[in-house]
């Protein structure tokens, strides 16, 4: 059997291939995708679930000129090797290497930049709507996942694009999975079409098993039936045709399904039902540990490391809301279906009652905390830094405007690595910092991290406190959950000349550095409110004040010290280091600290160049 991948430079190579021949190219499709990914690590569950998708949707569609738009976009890589960048998949998510999510500068195919949930549909009828207003006939398909639908974008769009007489096709990936469970109506109403579909075909097998023609008959016309046994679905309701649910992995019924549907005029919707981690049992039997895995071995899968000297900042979080809630019985967990990243597995266990996943739904997450708080609960917010900023005007409107107690636990603060610009959260400290009553601190380790966290439920109004993706300093973990004074800092190093006030964990190199420059460190602990008083008594002390937080320069940390040095009266020249007014690309998190000078030595260099 020939190697029909190794022919595949372009999808103009797989148009040429028989339908017949499909089979083959995604066996050896998803083959390529899981060495690759065991290599270099990347997201495999949901990449193996849509390679059938990708197939038959670069065999039916004349890409690039008609428009691919997906969703999210960690599951582009079947679709990144089939548009001529097979040889780029070894440097997936590394520095200077392809993205793990598509870029529009990184391919023509890619037409969309993509890393958040929801967008797909919104950005695809624009598309859609743009060919008709220029005269252009091109085709626009948008792939969606059923954990993005819970989002309210993606019904905005829906509810829009029914009204809009667009050629919009929008493909439903339903795997029922997001990278927790998804959760709520929408979820049931999808499943109980899935039940009704398997219903329905598991009875025609039964019944036309020993008639062999008739049940071949059946299967080809297997999506109009399925329009007749699932009528006024809520997807018709919006305005769209609803075909499905047909199986995403059977590329006969995919490819007919869309030649089908390509040649039909207004919204459509295509509903295919997919596995993640299909082909690949260990994934098949748990695709959330191969949502997003390091290097493995694709024999023996993912295998225990060694024990790691020290927790994850996630981890000491976890454990603080769960010893917290054992504290207080009005304390309650939300999480924008990031259970497991967020460290909220174990409280699920422990406090079910007390656990509220939303779906993917940031702004409904911090709206509903507002709710429970304006009844006398305390809510807690697990959300990585990049998502919060989805729901900025329920920060100022529904919590902040009202002064309402609710704790942000903001993971993934800072440089995150190979995610890349769409996950980075340099932005936090510039967003928050401006909202009135709003508090943001910023724990430089670990036992910092569980004492700030104490002394953000311990206010009357919001606080949130941002922390790194990753291990800690490995300090000591004090037990108890005594909180520590808000809004003040502590000197950490007595030196001369010029001081260094650090916000969050980069006071480590900010210390090692010290040590070149015999300069003071502060560890500031808080942006806001800010330490006006220590601020005060280092910058009459010191001739250089210099300021270091792993965020943007613009608006962050350090932009507050100076505000607040302009107010003191208090001219001191005050050199900024943190990350550029640029979009920062992927990467080993180390190796993007370094190159922004961020470590010890990349701070000595820019102190010592400053005051040459």
């Amino acid at each position: 059997m020939s190697d029909l991948l190794n022919q595949i430079q372009s999808p103009a190579d797989l148009r040429q291939l028989s339908l017949e021949q499909l089979p083959q190219v995604a066996d050896e499709l998803r083959a390529y995708v899981l060495e690759s990914v065991a290599q270099t690590g990347g997201h495999l569950s949901s990449n193996l679930g849509t390679i059938e998708l990708t197939v038959a949707l670069h065999y039916v569609f004349n890409t690039p000129e008609d428009r691919l738009v997906w969703d999210v976009g960690h599951q582009t890589y079947a679709h990144k090797v089939l548009t001529g960048r097979r040889d780029r998949m070894p440097t997936l998510r590394q520095y200077q290497g392809m993205s793990g999510f598509p870029k529009r500068d990184e391919s023509e195919y890619d037409t969309f930049g993509v890393g958040h949930s929801s967008t797909s549909v919104s950005a695809a009828l624009g598309m859609a709507l743009a060919a008709r207003q220029k005269g252009e006939r091109r085709h626009t398909v948008a792939i969606i996942g059923d954990g993005s639908m819970s989002a309210g974008m993606a019904f905005e769009a829906m509810n829009n694009a029914g009204v809009s007489d667009a050629d919009l096709l929008v493909i439903l990936n339903d795997n029922e999975m997001s990278i927790s469970p998804p959760v709520g109506a929408l979820n049931r109403h999808l499943a109980k079409l899935i039940s009704i579909y398997n219903t329905a075909k598991d009875t025609a097998k039964s019944v036309l098993g020993p008639m062999p023609v008739l049940l071949e008959m059946v299967k080809r016309l297997e999506e109009h039936a399925k329009g007749v046994l699932v009528p006024g679905t809520l997807f018709e309701e919006l305005g769209f045709n609803y075909v499905g649910p047909i199986d995403g992995h059977d590329l006969e019924s995919l490819v007919h399904a869309l030649e089908r549907i390509r040649n039909a005029k207004g919204p459509q919707f295509l509903h295919v039902i997919t596995k993640k981690g299909c082909g690949y049992k260990l994934a098949e039997a748990d695709p959330i540990a191969y949502h997003g895995p390091g290097k493995f071995d694709v024999a023996k899968g993912l295998q225990k490391g060694p024990a790691s000297s020290g927790k994850t900042f996630t981890q000491i979080f976890g454990d603080w809301v769960c010893d917290m809630a054992e504290q207080d019985e009005r304390l309650v967990a939300i999480t924008p279906a990031m259970r497991e990243g967020s460290g909220l597995v174990e409280f699920e266990r422990r406090f079910p009652r007390r656990y509220y996943d939303v779906g993917i739904a940031e702004q409904h997450a911090v709206t509903f905390a507002a709710g429970l708080a304006c009844e006398g609960l305390k809510p807690v917010v697990a959300i990585y830094s990049t998502f919060l900023q989805r729901a900025y005007d329920q920060l100022i409107h529904d919590v902040a405007l009202q002064n309402l107690p609710v704790v942000f636990a903001v993971d993934r603060a800072g440089i995150v690595g190979a995610d890349g610009a769409t996950h980075m959260g340099l932005f936090d400290i510039a967003y928050l910092r401006c909202i009135p009553n709003m508090g943001i601190l910023t724990p430089a380790d670990e036992n910092e991290c569980r004492r700030l966290l104490s002394t953000a439920y311990a206010q009357p109004g919001p606080v949130a406190v941002r922390y790194p993706r990753g291990n800690g300093a490995g300090v000591a973990i004090e037990p108890g959950l005594e909180p520590l004074p808000y809004g003040k800092g502590e000197i950490r190093r007595e030196g001369k000349n010029v001081a260094i006030l650090a916000f969050g964990t980069l006071l480590y190199p900010a210390l090692e550095a010290a040590e070149q420059l015999d300069a003071t460190v502060v560890n500031m602990r808080s942006v806001k409110p800010l330490d006006i008083e220590l601020l005060e008594q280092i910058a009459r002390a010191h001739e250089t004040i210099v300021t270091i937080e792993e965020g943007c320069i613009a608006g962050g940390a350090g932009s507050a010290v100076m505000e607040a040095l302009q107010r003191l009266k208090l001219a001191r020249p005050v050199l900024q280091l943190g990350l550029p007014d640029q979009f920062i690309e992927h990467g080993d998190s180390q190796k993007l600290k370094n190159m922004h000078g961020l470590d010890a030595a990349g701070i000595a260099r820019s102190v010592q160049a400053f005051l040459a």
